[in-house]
């Protein structure tokens, strides 16, 4: 599963997406367990981070919260900034995570973005989902399968420009945020960045889509900081599956140009205030939103150039954002 991040603001100069809220899939991230009572860093940049507590979310999902390295307060550079972490998994260590030609698979590596604020100290917060295993997978079964104590060993990521800043409060007046399934953490994340300065009045639209009521991750959470911010967070959600109560009051559908048009905020160009959109979730999710990702032109070392905006299709585009 591919997590990204999709944006529409009508006066972006480029028609780009940047992904910094990208979680995992394509790089394949992953986690190692391993025993310790402290964090340790390493010249590498590569730390280990102790399970402290860890409560289940839904029949296949955890929060989970580790511990910081003794020498560090924050996870990342700046508590202002979004933080995502390259979680690290041996899995040479397991006789089944082998590839199609029976081949140990060795190390993989995942990413995941903290719910928790950038600016919380000592700790940060994983959401992670358990997918059964596969052969080049089960990173998120890994690291939920953690016990107290044991660590996670991951690399925190480089800072992700948007528009040519990493900066995500003051920018805009308005965010919307599109979340499928556990999508919902890195847009938990930048909800709480926004919503915890109070000098910051930007507005916020959060959509979490979601087969059954019983699956919406951090329902309880989010309801919290609709009524703790009432004027400036904007919560809806939306069922997709097939045993909907007759009496729900939420959305029902994967998505719509009737309901982007009324759950989220209006495209920049309507009234002269300006909108952000991001959306996070399967690549299925993210193309019928927004449309498919594209490459940036390759790097001057011959790798394969960052992953990139192209163009907005989907339900943003017919609902009227532009990119």
């Amino acid at each position: 599963m591919l997590f990204s991040s999709r944006l529409s603001n009508h006066q972006a100069r480029k028609k780009y997406i940047f992904f910094f809220l990208q979680l995992g899939g394509v790089h394949q991230a992953v986690a190692r367990s391993s025993t310790a009572s402290s964090c340790q860093t390493t010249k590498m940049g590569v730390s280990s981070y102790p399970l402290l507590e860890k409560w289940q979310q839904s029949h296949d999902s955890w929060l989970l919260r580790f511990g910081l390295p003794t020498d560090q307060k924050f996870l990342g550079t700046d508590p202002r900034l979004p933080t995502c972490i390259s979680v690290h998994h041996d899995s040479s260590l397991l006789d089944k995570d082998k590839d199609k030609d029976n081949n140990k698979v060795g190390l993989l590596k995942k990413s995941y973005s903290p719910i928790s604020h950038p600016a919380t100290e000592r700790t940060f917060d994983l959401l992670v989902k358990a997918y059964t295993p596969v052969p080049g997978g089960g990173v998120g079964d890994a690291i939920c399968n953690l016990r107290v104590g044991q660590s996670l060993v991951g690399k925190l990521k480089a800072e992700r420009l948007v528009h040519g800043s990493p900066l995500i409060g003051k920018r805009w007046n308005r965010i919307g945020l599109v979340a499928g399934g556990t999508g919902i953490a890195p847009l938990i994340q930048l909800a709480r960045i926004i919503l915890d300065d109070p000098a910051d009045d930007t507005k916020v639209y959060l959509l979490s889509i979601n087969r059954n009521e019983h699956d919406i991750l951090m329902r309880k959470e989010i309801d919290q900081l609709a009524k703790d911010h009432p004027n400036r967070l904007y919560v809806s959600y939306s069922l997709t599956g097939k045993n909907i109560r007759s009496d729900w009051e939420g959305y029902i559908g994967r998505g719509s140009v009737d309901m982007a048009k009324n759950a989220l905020p209006p495209p920049s160009s309507s009234d002269g205030k300006t909108t952000m959109i991001f959306v996070c979730g399967t690549d299925g999710f993210r193309d019928m939103w927004a449309g498919p990702i594209a490459r940036a032109p390759p790097l001057p070392d011959g790798s394969k150039g960052p992953k990139i905006q192209g163009d907005l299709l989907g339900v943003l585009k017919e609902a009227g954002y532009e990119a």
